[in-house]
């Protein structure tokens, strides 16, 4: 019977997914969907499977592989201060930016967190629904990390100081807790060592760190298919730190956690987090979720009436927790987008599962109470990513189109204002020549400048952008102001050189700074050469109907399967895919790898969904 169960589970770990898909759900993460699997297949419904044996032992190994990928999800890039010697744009760029910086606000906003679960644990125990305030309060303060960066990532957010707080508020929902949940266990456990004990953890993570901090740099030149030597230090990792964990007192999920932050920190390839999530979220975490529902039988947990008052009371409890979000995120964000804010934390999953393993290791939680607040917990997965798709609104106070300022005015820069795509380019053009300005001011948006001193222009900001292009006839003078914007901070510097002279004696000081440079001559080589081996490249090319983009492929969704098969393929032509330096001439039947940098155009009727397109192909998920 043990057998069949395994089978029955592993075949509704395959089926879910796919379900899923078929019917375009798409509101409601996996792993919630899997719980309520697993509840079907469970004693509350259908009672096919037995929580026993090897089926038990694997999902203890998923929560602590699921902890591990969450410490793996944690974005230390986030808790980085800024640049020591900043550029003359970045203090500028600091001085402007709203006083409430990402870092201050998601701090804020956690901390509201604490206050109001620490509040609610109390009120819980005061009014005898749940004797345990400690551990309420420790519940209430979760975040489902992966929920939230899922949403983020399906509305191209998580780059945005927007998602960034959020992804903070949401990473010290899994951090704080697990350390919460280590200094109850060790208080409270029948079988709890001294708490300082915990520290070994942390010392044992820095002695892997350092002894490990080179591993990734070399990982090629040892590594093979047939032994995968980055997958097996991870399982290493997660083995001695959960053991040394279990050792001291505390929790194998601690252990897991910390390891999971350790190998972040290391800077694993993205084809090794590739790997490492398939193997948890191909086979571990999946049975995980599916047992959680098993253990939960709701014919016994709804049949006492206490249960039914239990259940919206602590979904009460996980949603006013996140209540003061708001007011904080409306410091920065526009109505909409505070609620959408509010909201998506308001989602957890994870970690309660976690929590609550734990809490009935340690018979603090019977299974009725463990029951109620899982179910609860489901709701807020359902809850929160509705309520944060339907307030958030793309406006600017999230998103920011590339600001281009060109300096020169001639028949190839004002044309190139002109079929820039203005939802995605800020233009200026800028010259000081008066009979220029006069000539092409009524067909582009073009300013006249009293000088060209680089003194003047940057104190006067026009170097603040994203991309300057200085297109002057003359080559001295591109290349003064190229080192001049690229020392005041611009991050992307083009220079036009026509003076092969010029180029040559100051190429390799502007390579140096970062400064790309172009000539047309070379232009005009490259595209008689297009127009020799690709002709219908050439034809976009020059077409004005036609826009070029090029994307490097993040999506998950469309690694290893064919061009034909993408669901926007009759909407853009690929022209050129280039991969680890070679160029790949696509066809129909040519599969997508992660990585691929990919140049597609779009003709006059789809050039509306370029944009779209290219957000999609770039997606991180």
């Amino acid at each position: 019977m043990q057998q069949l169960s395994i089978v029955i589970i592993l075949l509704a770990a395959l089926i879910t997914p796919l379900l899923l898909n078929r019917f375009q759900i798409s509101a409601l993460p996996t792993s919630v969907v899997e719980i309520l699997v697993g509840i079907a297949l469970g004693p509350s419904l259908l009672n096919l499977i037995q929580n026993d044996g090897i089926l038990k032992a694997l999902s203890g190994i998923g929560v602590i592989v699921l902890l591990f990928l969450s410490g793996l999800e944690i974005d230390f890039g986030i808790f980085r201060p800024g640049s020591k010697n900043p550029s003359q744009l970045e203090q500028k760029q600091r001085a402007a930016a709203s006083k409430y910086s990402p870092l201050k606000l998601a701090g804020a906003g956690y901390f509201s967190i604490m206050v109001l679960s620490l509040l609610l644990g109390f009120i819980m125990k005061l009014t005898g629904l749940f004797n345990d305030l400690w551990l309420a309060a420790i519940l209430f303060m979760t975040v489902s990390l992966g929920v939230v960066i899922s949403a983020l990532k399906e509305r191209d957010t998580l780059g945005t100081s927007f998602g960034q707080i959020i992804l903070l508020i949401s990473a010290l929902g899994e951090i704080v807790p697990i350390i919460g949940l280590t200094i109850y266990a060790s208080l409270f456990g029948t079988n709890s060592k001294s708490l300082w004990l915990t520290l070994i953890v942390f010392a044992v993570a820095g002695l892997l760190l350092y002894r490990f901090r080179n591993f990734f740099k070399h990982l090629d030149q040892i590594n093979k298919s047939t032994t995968q030597v980055d997958v097996r230090l991870a399982f290493f990792m997660i083995a001695l730190l959960s053991l040394i964990a279990v050792s001291v007192g505390s929790e194998a999920v601690l252990g897991a956690f910390v390891g999971g932050m350790v190998y972040k920190l290391l800077q694993p390839s993205e084809s090794t987090r590739e790997k490492l999530d398939s193997i948890g979220y191909g086979f571990f975490i999946p049975i995980f979720f599916i047992m959680s529902g098993v253990g939960l039988n709701l014919r016994q947990l709804l049949s006492t009436p206490s249960t039914l008052l239990l259940i919206p009371l602590i979904l009460a409890g996980y949603l006013i927790a996140k209540l003061m979000l708001y007011p904080i995120l409306r410091l920065r964000f526009n109505r909409k987008n505070a609620l959408a804010g509010t909201a998506l934390p308001m989602a957890t999953i994870t970690m309660v599962l976690a929590i609550l393993n734990v809490a009935a290791e340690l018979k603090v939680i019977t299974p009725q109470q463990s029951g109620d607040f899982l179910l609860a917990a489901i709701i807020t997965c359902v809850v929160g990513p509705l309520t944060f798709n339907h307030f958030f609104n793309p406006a600017k106070d999230i998103y920011h189109n590339i600001k281009l300022n060109i300096f020169g005015v001639n028949i190839v820069t004002i044309p190139l204002d002109q079929q820039l795509s203005r939802s995605w380019y800020d233009v200026m053009v800028y010259t000081a020549n008066p009979k220029s300005y006069e000539s092409f001011n009524s067909e582009a948006n073009v300013s006249l400048l009293p000088t060209l001193d680089a003194e003047y222009l940057s104190d006067h900001g026009y170097f603040d952008c994203d991309i300057a292009l200085f297109a002057y006839l003359d080559a001295e003078k591109n290349y003064q102001l190229a080192k001049a914007a690229k020392r005041y901070g611009v991050k992307r510097v083009i220079a036009r050189f026509e003076d092969r002279n010029v180029k040559n004696s100051h190429e390799k000081e502007l390579t140096s700074l970062g400064v790309e440079v172009y000539n047309t001559f070379s232009i005009s080589i490259a595209m008689l050469r297009e127009l020799i081996e690709v002709p219908s490249t050439f034809n976009m090319i020059k077409s004005n109907e036609t826009v070029i983009h090029e994307v490097t492929l993040k999506n998950q969704n469309y690694i290893g399967i064919p061009l034909r098969q993408l669901p926007f393929i009759d909407q853009i032509t690929i022209n050129r895919i280039f991969r680890k330096g070679k160029i790949v001439q696509p066809t129909g039947d040519t599969t997508l790898q992660l990585n691929d940098r990919i140049i597609f155009s779009t003709a006059s009727p789809h050039r509306s969904e370029s944009n779209r397109i290219r957000s999609e192909i770039a997606k991180l998920n």
